[in-house]
């Protein structure tokens, strides 16, 4: 999970120095940051970053009060008051020595044009709820792995942002290039206001990068506001699956706002321990209410999902608490243990890590380690399209990495998966809206927007927890399309009959004599990341892939969307049922409206044995045939054509 704030000239910059640095707590007057640290037992910041050697700061180093004060505070050099005072050595005026201290544009002449320069950016990393669980109740080895996962993952996060969306730009946004590197300081903290558990990470990342000629121009921050929510499904993903495969554990799926996207956490860890961690989210919701009824009043009807985004945010200020005296890390282990003995018992949580095994060993018998990448790039696309409308690839990339996280439940994945997954989305599902004018530079990659063709989902009603209806999100009527897509697609993989398989069994080896089937095989062999048993001893005939495969995704998906809906059955007032079949009416009803004449007249002319044009001389093959021997391709023609809205 990732969030992200600005660093601002007008003594915002001050609250990271003061606060931020010192643990989010309150430094005591007349104490030096490092003393204060010490005393508190926290740990330094330390610079990360590529962009580090064109400051002269070495990676892991401890950042010092000055250096932020000169960095995130003036922008200037970290260690400019040696150079100023070298340059004074040597002659040159007051103004002079300080202006070859300053990074691109100094600050001031930003505030002349009555403009708040922005200093950087501020992104906050932390893990799941059910991780903090684990990582507060759990041994010394499990805490170890933890933190161990969430430092890989936050670093593969900074690699992320620097080798993809971290770009530079000169003469008002016109010219643009790509930087070596970042100038980050990280601080690491364990609790939140309130004392209880939270591992997480402030990366302060500073708004100016070096070019290959020296010169330090300001970063585009609005491309890394952009990807900030991808860059967070990308931690989430990698410390999860770095915990799970380390500890054996597996993921589920836990609503915690009815409508909205479920937080995959570990299973076996008890919703009472989570919420006995999460003591402010109680506050915010009781705040949220009163806020939600204010709203009504005032506008006469309930908020829709933008305006409760907002009214959340407002109610999270509202209940937001003082800060606290930052305390050792080993003295807040020791309190959030003897509080949740006190709380749960003490056999509860002895037994915590065994009961997580437990439940993984249950999910992992049953979801093996494959994705099925032409369902994944339907199911993303179709869920990207339904929520969003019009989207660019970084909202299809953030989708790829939930629902690996979703389907593998924790597994490990090749590299590149993710990016794989969004680029067949794009290329067999979506289409361009954005298009190049002539005589005009072509737009950036992030900047191009996409859309899809598929059947737009109806709207129904809820029941909510309170016993007021509510209308249902996108995200849940576009889980409900993606699922009527899906298994159209299942559907339509029959097998064909033994006789034409003529494939050895799984535990035999393959032995072909005919080059058809050599043939056959690598087509259904699927895309270069397509993720299989890693124990298997024998190649999977055509039609063993499409049965396994299909298995697993039924296996792996949630029954909250297996049966249309994504809250308790109880909140519901249609049944799971009558929700699966208005998905499929609203499907075939969206189809036969996108049906063109001219369509029409080329299945007839099909049904009649008859090509039109040139092609009537070559027959194509059977649809049928096709799909059989092609069950696993991600372009394959049926799924194609269920992405758009075609009955198979």
């Amino acid at each position: 999970m990732l969030s992200v704030a600005k660093i601002q000239r007008r003594n915002a910059w001050r609250y990271f120095v003061r606060g931020v640095a010192f643990g989010d707590g309150r430094r005591p007057v007349g104490q030096s940051l490092r003393d204060a640290q010490e005393r508190a037992g926290i740990p330094p910041g330390v610079w990360w970053g590529r962009g580090l050697p064109g400051l002269g700061l070495t990676a892991g180093a401890v950042v010092t009060e000055r250096q932020l004060e000169l960095l995130f505070g003036e922008m200037r050099h970290p260690d400019a008051d040696r150079i100023e005072r070298e340059r004074l050595a040597d002659g040159v005026t007051p103004a002079a020595a300080r202006l070859a201290t300053v990074l691109g544009q100094p600050v001031e002449e930003i505030e002349q044009r009555d403009a708040i320069p922005l200093l950087g950016l501020e992104f906050v990393v932390r893990p799941q709820a059910s991780l903090l669980v684990l990582w507060v109740l759990g041994d010394d080895h499990t805490r170890e792995v933890i933190e161990r996962a969430h430092a890989r993952a936050v670093a593969k996060v900074l690699r992320w942002l620097e080798d993809e969306v971290a770009e530079i730009r000169w003469a008002s946004g016109r010219e643009r290039a790509k930087p070596p590197g970042l100038v980050v300081a990280a601080f690491r903290h364990f609790d939140n206001r309130d004392g209880f558990p939270l591992l997480h990470h402030h990366l302060l990342i500073l708004n100016r990068a070096q070019r290959a000629d020296g010169s330090w121009y300001a970063l585009d921050t609005r491309r890394l506001y952009r990807h900030a929510v991808a860059a967070g499904t990308l931690y989430t993903l990698a410390i999860t699956t770095e915990v799970c495969e380390e500890l054996g554990l597996a993921t589920v799926p836990r609503e915690v706002t009815p409508g909205l996207r479920p937080v995959m956490e570990i299973a076996g860890v008890d919703t009472e321990l989570i919420e006995w961690k999460s003591t402010r989210r109680a506050r915010i919701e009781d705040a949220l209410e009163t806020i939600t009824d204010q709203y009504v009043k005032e506008h006469g009807r309930l908020p829709d999902e933008r305006a409760r985004h907002g009214l959340g945010w407002w109610a999270a200020q509202d209940t937001r608490p003082d800060k606290k005296t930052p305390k050792p890390l080993a003295q807040l282990l020791a309190w959030w243990r003897a509080s949740a003995i006190l709380n749960f018992g003490k056999a509860v949580i002895a037994g915590l890590l065994e009961r997580c095994r437990a439940a993984a060993a249950v999910i992992r018998a049953r979801v093996r380690p494959l994705v099925d990448t032409a369902l994944a790039a339907l199911d993303v696309a179709a869920v990207v399209y339904a929520v969003r409308n019009a989207f660019a690839r970084r909202h299809v990339l953030a989708e790829a990495r939930r629902h690996l996280l979703e389907t593998l439940r924790g597994r490990a994945y090749p590299p590149g998966l993710d990016d794989y997954i969004a680029d067949q989305a794009l290329a067999r599902h979506s289409r361009r809206l954005t298009v190049p004018q002539p005589g005009h530079r072509a737009p950036a990659p992030d900047l191009i927007t996409y859309t899809a063709d598929f059947p737009w989902p109806a709207r129904w009603f809820i029941a909510g927890t309170d016993g007021k209806p509510r209308s249902a999100t996108r995200y849940e009527r576009a889980k409900v399309a993606s699922l009527a897509l899906q298994n159209a697609i299942r559907a339509a993989r029959t097998a064909p009959p033994p006789v034409r398989d003529g494939a050895p069994a799984a535990t035999t080896p393959p032995a072909h004599t005919d080059d058809r089937h050599h043939h056959d095989d690598r087509a259904a062999a699927g895309p270069p990341h397509a993720v299989d048993h890693p124990d298997r001893d024998a190649v999977l005939t055509p039609v063993q892939r499409a049965v396994a495969v299909h298995a697993h995704q039924q296996a792996a998906m949630p029954q909250e969307y297996a049966e249309g809906r994504t809250t308790d059955p109880a909140t519901w007032t249609t049944a799971p049922e009558r929700l699966a079949a208005l998905a499929k009416l609203t499907a075939a009803t969206e189809a036969r409206k996108r049906s063109l004449p001219e369509a029409d007249a080329g299945r007839r002319a099909l049904a009649d044995g008859e090509l039109p044009g040139p092609a009537a001389e070559q027959r194509p093959a059977p649809r049928r045939r096709q799909e059989h021997e092609h069950p696993q391709q991600p372009g394959h023609d049926h799924g194609q054509n269920q992405g758009r809205g075609v009955q198979p």
